[in-house]
């Protein structure tokens, strides 16, 4: 029952993500883009698998960030345990679930994404399983993303040193559910820090100091 909580938080997270991922892949010309809100749009790009659509390039590159990732989340994996066995704070553990799922989340994508979709481009929109093969072996899939923020868009003031009069987009990256859940978690932690470390108090540590203390 302890790990009720963490599990239904990884499935939540990874259900979301993969149900999105899918669908854009299934239904999206690459870079196509729908608008949702005036700040909110569905934006299909693929990155090498960082997060927030940055790459790491080079076949050897992505195959040691898709090795390091698989890494982490044996490491983060294990940590969690011990957390739940430890009965840590309940929101510590969501934290490092949402880390957990996250990693999970972009790891599936460049596990098995370049071996079950074909690829994707402004011509074609990929097939599931297609009769040629995918478009890359295993670990070298790339990570859909498609969540895209530009809150403002427009040009800086003239008066802004060095960028007065540019271009300006806030929030430019592309990132995706996966990445999202990672940094709710990281920002929950640091928010939180004092109530997820804080040291639990003993039982009968102030009747001690009492009975210690001089008359």
């Amino acid at each position: 029952m302890r790990f009720f909580r963490p599990l239904i938080v990884i499935f939540l997270v990874l259900a979301l993500d993969q149900s999105l991922k899918f669908w854009i892949k299934l239904h999206f010309y690459y870079t196509e883009s729908l608008r949702v809100t005036n700040w909110f749009y569905l934006y299909f790009i693929e990155n090498e698998g960082m997060a927030f659509g940055m790459s790491l390039g080079g076949d050897n590159g992505k195959l040691l960030l898709s090795l390091f990732r698989l890494l982490a989340v044996g490491v983060i994996g294990y940590y969690l345990v011990r957390l739940v066995k430890q009965r840590a704070h309940a929101g510590f553990i969501v934290s490092i679930s949402l880390i957990m799922a996250g990693a999970i989340g972009n790891i599936l994508d460049s596990v098995f994404y370049g071996k079950i979709f074909s690829e994707s481009n402004p011509q074609n929109i990929a097939t599931l399983f297609p009769d040629e093969g995918g478009y890359a072996g295993w670990l070298h899939g790339r990570v859909v993303d498609m969540l895209y923020f530009p809150v403002y868009e427009g040009f800086l003031p003239g008066w802004i040193p060095f960028w007065g009069g540019d271009y300006f987009i806030f929030f430019r990256p592309i990132f995706n559910i996966a990445d999202a859940a990672i940094t709710t978690g990281v920002i929950l932690i640091i928010l939180f820090q004092r109530q997820f470390f804080k040291e639990p108090r003993k039982e009968g540590t102030e009747s001690s100091v009492l009975k210690e203390a001089p008359e």
